[in-house]
């Protein structure tokens, strides 16, 4: 029996062994140490502990100086193989990308700088895949490692040290750190101490533990020179290493393994920062979630103004709906270990998505071979950029979606609200037919975005791109144009796999220069990729000479009922020169709403506050409002989101289904949110399908009703081809508190209705529940189906 393979340790087929001799891994032992089950909550993980080893390097130089080149000698993964486990991730949204921008920027692009080779068959040994490229910047040099390499370059490109096995860095260090090349190397840049920091993992082919993270710390800014040098253990297999470096700690986020290949749980530890700045004795303190999560990342501080002082490091992965993402508060103390805390999963409600290429997450075509490439879209993408503009805390993150009959980027503006991350801005990127996925986004210093990614099609073969946005334009738009770094001259034959990860970084010398890392192939075949870097700016970063400013609102969304009022925070701040007034402004507003601020204009770097009042009669729907200011050398521009509902909705949750999800409902059997052909505004819940069901389905939602209320409300619209005797539509509303069921809606079968309104009597105080129901026999041909829409307490 086969064991199961799994990513960063991948079991491969005799065949495959005997064809490849030199892979990058091979099979675990037949009797492998028994394996722990999986935790069912987060909680301190046995892992916690000091580094088993630690010390002082010679200079990486000299230890490069002795080591042989010839590429990797150590185990690492040939990856591809279509056993290989995918870690949790949501089901499919019901509803198609509700942000997907399909149509590409404005003819303005980013400005090219530097574009040089990096690590590849070119100038290194290839004998595995992927590569899993990611650089870092620091204040004269670039430092970019592989899975199994690591090369220093000045930043004109010219080559200061050769690419080299990474675990030279471990030489003379001792253990598996010394003795294996294992991979999953991460390379990061700490902006506040002004070092490198460079990550790898270590005895992974073992059939039984322990496991390796190997970390070296550079004792300057040389990263040349020599290294605080550190081991820590794991019981179980730590996969997919991300490194993020905060203030308080180094944390670095796995994907937990048994030796079979069976995943865990994620796994994030903290190692203490200011110990291993100095090469005192370390320790780490880790955490585990339960095995519904995998994927997590760490916040990764880019810029030299650190968050604010205690505040926790912020983990973001994956939700477990189509709707969501999740994060983790992780707050260290070095002190007093026992009041460290990993707090979470909490939920943050995000537009709707469905992870890129079904099941197998595979589904990339390339030019030339019928060989489809892995999106890896059941986690988000390195990195979570983290920077503290003063006036807010804002994270970028994106990962692979489905858009439309291909793949593209969704991207994310996180802001920092009371500790706690919102959605300031959101957006898919797929302009095109053509597949984008392997992203990776940053921000400079003035708020602009940078996005880069792999690019390929059936008629392409694998590319390196990028785009970007201005702060102040259009939220949940990518504005420029897109630039090709590279256009690949092959694809790859064989192997699925494609990178694991690529990394857009800001140089730390000015704040406003972008270094974007990826790999390409320039002829077809497995074993012969290359990396890229390239460096670009977005405009109005680093200038001084015009007076300037931005413009933002928190929160950027809202939910009203139709006759209420919703209010939210317009910030401005200097962005470049001095302060100037800023006139403000609202438009696109539904109709008979108004808009008011207080007070109507600002001095650049101060705030006001909009309240923007609905009427009885506003419709209900979701409209985006454009709030202006106008200054004497700028106009800026964001975009508020206001949800209305139609009348009051009383205790109903998400009566209109406006959420584009049924939030607030009680689902059982065929059930989904369309977005066409609702009584009102948008979306309407539409119970039974299209197709023939079996037996009834239904939505359910238990409710108080409001002091003052005392009619229940609601819209149905039935498309009945048979007789009531065999299927039907049905409502019923059961008083909870004492006991008795109304039928609303008695069995109705009608071949098509339209939107029909019906109403039963609550009384205020008493709890209820309102079962909406469609009944079908599942006979072919007569699918019955019943939308509902608009329920409310009034």
């Amino acid at each position: 029996m086969r064991t199961r393979p799994r990513r960063g340790r991948i079991a491969a087929l005799t065949a495959i062994l005997t064809a490849v001799p030199a892979l990058w891994l091979s099979a675990p032992a037949a009797h492998a140490a028994p394996e722990p089950t999986a935790t069912p909550a987060a909680h301190r993980s046995a892992d916690t502990g000091p580094a088993v080893r630690h010390d002082t390097s010679p200079t990486l130089r000299s230890m490069a100086a002795h080591a042989r080149h010839h590429g990797h000698h150590g185990k690492k993964e040939q990856d591809d193989d279509p056993g290989e486990e995918r870690l949790p991730h949501p089901p499919a949204s019901p509803i198609p990308d509700p942000v997907v921008q399909s149509s590409p920027g404005g003819p303005s692009a980013p400005s090219t700088g530097a574009n040089f080779e990096g690590i590849g068959a070119g100038n290194y040994s290839i004998t595995g895949v992927p590569p899993d490229p990611n650089a870092a910047v620091g204040a004269s040099q670039i430092v970019e490692t592989v899975n199994t390499a690591y090369a220093v370059y000045s930043k004109s490109g010219t080559t200061v040290l050769a690419p080299t096995d990474t675990s030279t860095l471990w030489s003379g260090f001792g253990g598996s750190c010394q003795s294996t090349n294992d991979g999953d190397a991460v390379v990061r840049w700490d902006t506040l101490a002004g070092r490198w920091v460079v990550t790898q993992f270590a005895n992974v082919s073992s059939a039984s533990g322990p496991y390796y993270e190997c970390v070296a710390v550079s004792t300057g800014a040389d990263a040349t020179g020599s290294y605080y040098r550190y081991s820590f253990q794991y019981a179980n297999f730590p996969d997919y290493p991300k490194l993020s470096v905060w203030p308080d700690a180094y944390y670095i986020t796995y994907n937990m393994f048994t030796a079979s290949g069976s995943f865990l749980n994620a796994e994030a530890c903290a190692l203490n920062r200011s110990a291993m700045l100095t090469g005192a004795t370390a320790t780490q303190q880790c955490f585990t979630t339960s095995s519904s999560y995998g994927g997590l990342l760490g916040a990764d501080l880019d810029g030299s103004t650190a968050p604010p002082a205690g505040e926790p490091e912020l983990m973001v992965g994956l939700g477990t709906t189509s709707t969501t993402l999740a994060y983790w508060k992780f707050h260290v103390d070095w002190t007093t270990t026992s009041n460290s805390t990993f707090t979470g999963p909490s939920t943050l409600t995000v537009a709707s998505y469905t992870t890129a290429c079904g099941s197998s997450g595979t589904c990339v075509p390339q030019s030339g071979t019928s060989t489809q490439l892995d999106s890896l879209s059941d986690r988000l993408m390195f990195r979570l950029a983290y920077r503290n503009f003063g006036d807010h805390e804002s994270l970028v993150v994106n990962h692979a979606v489905t858009a439309g009959s291909s793949v593209g980027v969704r991207w994310y503006e996180l802001r920092l609200s009371g500790g706690n991350p919102t959605v300031y801005q959101q957006g898919t990127y797929a302009p095109d037919s053509t597949y984008r996925w392997m992203g990776s986004i940053a921000e400079d210093k003035v708020g602009n975005i940078a996005l880069g990614y792999s690019q390929s099609s059936s008629s392409v073969h694998p590319s390196i791109r990028y785009t970007g946005r201005l702060a102040g334009d259009t939220l949940g738009t990518m504005t420029q144009g897109e630039v090709t770094a590279i256009t690949g001259g092959g694809s790859q034959t064989t192997y699925s796999r494609w990178g694991d990860y690529t990394s857009m970084v800001v140089d730390p010398a000015d704040d406003c220069t972008f270094w974007y890392t990826n790999e390409y192939i320039p002829a077809n075949g497995n074993f012969n990729w290359h990396t890229r870097l390239a460096s670009f700016t977005l405009p109005n970063c680093g200038s001084t000479s015009t007076n300037d400013f931005s413009v933002s609102v928190s929160p950027a969304s809202s939910s009203v009922t139709a006759g209420s009022s919703a209010t939210t925070t317009v910030s401005t701040a200097v962005t470049s020169g001095s302060a100037q007034s800023v006139s403000l402004s609202a438009s696109g507003l539904p109709s008979g709403a108004t808009a008011t601020f207080n007070p109507t204009s600002v001095t650049a770097g101060n705030s006001s506050t909009l309240t923007v009042a609905t009427s009885s009669s506003t419709p209900a729907g979701t409209y985006n409002i454009t709030v202006t200011g106008t200054g004497s050398s700028a106009t800026h521009t964001a975009t508020y989101t206001l949800t209305v509902s139609s009348g009051s909705g009383g205790g109903i949750t998400n009566g209109g289904f406006e959420a584009g999800s049924l939030t607030g409902w009680t689902s059982v059997g065929t059930t989904t949110v369309v977005n066409s052909g609702a009584h009102s505004g948008t979306y309407a819940a539409r119970v039974g399908g299209t197709s023939p069901t079996n037996g009834d389905s239904s939505i359910a939602q238990t409710f108080t009703a409001p002091s003052g209320t005392s009619t229940l409300g609601f819209s149905y619209n039935v498309t009945c081809p048979d007789t009531v005797t065999y299927d039907w539509a049905r409502a019923t509303l059961k008083d909870n508190t004492t006991g008795t069921t109304t039928t609303v809606l008695a069995k109705t079968c009608v071949s098509s209705s339209g939107w029909i309104n019906k109403t039963a009597s609550v009384t205020a105080g008493h709890s209820y529940t309102l079962t909406l129901i469609s009944h079908d026999d599942n006979y072919t041909g007569d699918a019955t189906y019943t939308r509902y829409d608009d329920v409310t307490v009034s």
